[in-house]
């Protein structure tokens, strides 16, 4: 396999893997959460997400 095929690949597996990761870890906080605070935890989930991106 060519090493840059087998980069890109990897590169997609791995966003996958972490895009995977963070809709359970949403899914369980929204799961026990109450409606007035799933606003919240969302909102945290995007500071975390755009603080992973390098965007503030």
């Amino acid at each position: 396999m060519d090493p840059l095929l087998a980069a890109a690949v990897c590169g997609v597996v791995t966003m996958l893997i972490a895009a995977g990761a963070a809709v359970l870890v949403v899914r369980s906080a929204l799961g026990g959460a109450e409606s007035r605070d799933r606003a919240r935890i969302l909102g945290a989930v995007a500071e975390v997400v755009r603080a992973v991106r390098g965007r503030h």
